[in-house]
């Protein structure tokens, strides 16, 4: 059986408005995320990634209300990141109406979190979040940053999947700093030499700016999914667009929303 390829919504959440910037930086607030994320699940969204971006680098508590009240009202998947730092975190998220959990900062810390957290709910909960930088001294060309982008780290960004993957991680959500906010398109080769390294699902983060560059991460790229969010956020595509492209191309897509249209007023 061949796997639809995934259209998935990011929001970016900082003081639970969801925000977007370029590399992590300029943030702007651009609404509220449960209403949003109903928005696009309504638009045929297959899954939503809420992100608190600023939890670890502030070294606070995730806001778990937001979390649960995002979560009640969707249907579709939903997969939540940001200041997950233990087991204990982890169940919080997935008891607060997470179906995925996705670590970052923390595993870089210490890696065993991933492998705990595995132990306790399963390698189809656990979503290893690696934010990447080119950078010519390491061995793949791109290197680890935490902290929501502020942080480099020693760890080759190829490799760390690897281990992520090795560790019990059920799917890698691979984020390119350099083409983040952009609209240039995905980083290609970094998302194609981390696909071909492990043998979960990736999905690819940062860069998309045209129906046309989602398409090619997902055949050039060899991403199982496209994360996208600016685009949509500002109404330049739209995710009928992008499936449609996506269908053109011969890719699997899954096509049903699941809500009715007549509930929600769209065609």
């Amino acid at each position: 059986m061949t796997l639809s390829r995934r259209v998935i919504v990011c929001l970016d959440v900082a003081n639970d408005q969801v925000v977007k910037g370029v590399q992590f930086k300029g943030l702007r607030s651009i609404g509220d995320p449960a209403a949003m994320a109903v928005g696009y699940e309504q638009a045929g969204a297959d899954e939503v990634v809420l992100l608190d971006i600023t939890a670890s680098a502030e070294a606070r508590s995730t806001r778990w209300e937001m979390v649960h009240w995002t979560a009640e009202q969707l249907f579709i998947p939903l997969t939540f990141g940001g200041g997950v730092r233990s087991v204990g975190d982890v169940n919080r998220a997935l008891r607060a109406g997470a179906d995925k959990v996705a670590i970052n900062s923390a595993a870089v810390a210490r890696p065993g979190v991933i492998s705990e957290a595995v132990t306790w709910f399963g390698s189809q909960c656990i979503v290893a979040s690696i934010d990447a930088k080119r950078d010519g001294g390491a061995r793949s060309g791109w290197r680890v940053i935490v902290h929501g982008g502020r942080t480099e780290t020693s760890l080759d960004a190829v490799a760390w999947a690897a281990e992520c993957v090795d560790r019990g991680a059920g799917e890698i959500l691979l984020t390119s700093i350099d083409c983040d906010g952009g609209r240039t398109g995905y980083d290609l080769d970094l998302t194609r030499a981390v696909a071909a390294a492990v043998t979960v699902p990736v999905v690819a983060s940062g860069g998309a700016g045209t129906v046309d560059h989602i398409c090619a991460v997902l055949t050039e790229g060899g991403a199982d999914a496209a994360l996208v969010a600016g685009v949509l956020h500002d109404g330049i595509v739209s995710i009928e667009s992008i499936k449609s492209a996506m269908a053109e191309r011969g890719l699997p897509v899954r096509r049903e929303r699941f809500w009715p249209a007549s509930a929600v007023g769209v065609a």
